[in-house]
């Protein structure tokens, strides 16, 4: 486990970066993962991403269709791609779980897909 501090509150992160309380996810906290991730700070578009991501696993547990995530939040079809290169990165930012038994395949060093492991 890994304390990041974002003004003045502290975040605990499992060893992969992933938020290990949930609950504890605001707009702040977003900020403090993105910097923990490399970013210094995030668009307006970036959020939009992130927020849906947020919402449509809340609501139905599973990692949304990236193509789908996009035509929703009315950006470009390889927007997370473009937005975040690893979409990894944006679901962490997210504060949402490991998926397990899924990983993210690097294609071409620009764009990524998940697929399952065993």
């Amino acid at each position: 486990m890994s304390t990041l501090e974002y003004n003045g509150k502290k975040i605990l992160v499992d060893e992969n970066g992933y938020l290990t309380n949930q609950d504890e996810w605001t707009e702040e906290v977003a900020m403090a993962l993105a910097a923990h991730e490399g970013f210094n700070s995030l668009t307006r578009e970036q959020m939009d991403i992130i927020r849906f991501m947020r919402e449509y696993f809340l609501k139905y547990k599973v990692f949304p269709i990236l193509n789908n995530v996009c035509r929703i939040v009315h950006q470009p079809k390889s927007c997370v791609n473009e937005q975040f290169i690893n979409p990894e990165k944006a679901w962490k930012i997210a504060g949402l779980p490991k998926q397990d038994g899924v990983h993210f395949v690097n294609l071409d060093g620009k764009h990524y897909i998940m697929e399952p492991y065993c």
